[in-house]
């Protein structure tokens, strides 16, 4: 699935580059050197961000897990206002990096000052159903990262990756318990007769605010939204299964490793109708 690069707009520390290439940072910026940042990923909607309250705010739980100082959410809306201002396109996807700053060239804390990276671009319109894979690889329940959203993502990259060597777009890791988490880049449900199922925050999967908005918006809608756990087998014997993210909203999965559905499902179409209806209404749910 590659990424729409025309037209990327990107804001470093108070300054808004004309060319996006011209935009740098340290080779000493800790973000870089061992990975020591956070980022958000979220629409942008017409002109308008679509949950920016609960994503800055994600931002700050993360910085604070990672031990980084607390962003100053005025400054990232300074940049997410100055990268949006002449943005002429309905759909785009926020990136906001924040990292340790200059530091040692190892694990070190770093110096400072953060660095603060807001970037935009269009963003294409995903079809409604889509095909997964299992990565050969755990995420570690008790890790320091589980369920942080920090720029160390190389589990993530080799993930894609294998996702992609197996003409998939979405690659699922089990966790250490040997229950299901989360994709690379999305959170994954399971459909059950009348149960949508759902990895709990427990099973370390990121806490995806696509995947809370869904599980919200489902309750409202009377349907019997379930956060447990799931091994894989038990995962794949699902009548139907879909993915959440800030890019894909609600995918149908329409295969998974050797498994196949007809996609997208009764609950999952649903679903998919009910956050595009709740998303227009609203841009900043609360």
């Amino acid at each position: 699935m590659a990424e729409q690069t025309d037209d990327l707009r990107v804001w470093v520390d108070g300054e808004l580059y004309a060319e996006a290439d011209a935009a740098t940072v340290s080779a000493t910026d800790h973000g870089l050197v061992v990975g020591d940042g956070v980022f958000e990923a979220f629409k942008a909607i017409d002109g308008k961000a679509f949950t920016p309250s609960r994503h800055l705010a994600r931002l700050q739980r993360s910085a604070k897990a990672m031990g980084l100082p607390a962003p100053d959410l005025a400054y990232v809306t300074e940049g997410m206002d100055a990268v949006l201002e002449g943005f002429d396109h309905p759909l785009g996807l926020f990136r906001i990096t924040y990292t340790g700053g200059r530091g040692p060239l190892g694990s070190g804390a770093a110096y400072g000052p953060p660095t603060l990276v807001v970037a935009v671009r269009p963003a294409p319109e995903l079809p409604p159903t889509t095909s997964i894979v299992t990565t050969p690889w755990t995420r570690n329940v008790e890790g320091a990262l589980a369920g942080v959203k920090s720029t160390s993502y190389g589990e993530n990259v080799l993930g894609l990756a294998y996702a992609a060597e197996h003409e998939a777009t979405e690659g699922i890791f089990v966790n250490s318990d040997g229950n299901l988490c989360e994709g690379t880049g999305s959170n994954i449900f399971c459909v059950f007769e009348d149960e949508v199922i759902t990895p709990p925050l427990s099973a370390a999967p990121l806490a995806g605010i696509t995947r809370a908005l869904t599980i919200e918006w489902g309750l409202e809608a009377g349907l019997a939204m379930v956060e447990r756990d799931l091994d894989l087998t038990t995962a794949k014997s699902a009548d139907e299964v879909f993915l959440t993210s800030s890019s894909r909203d609600v995918q149908g999965v329409s295969r998974w490793d050797q498994t196949e559905w007809e996609a997208p499902g009764r609950y999952t179409r649903q679903l998919q109708e009910l956050f595009r209806t709740r998303m227009a209404q609203n841009l900043d749910p609360q």
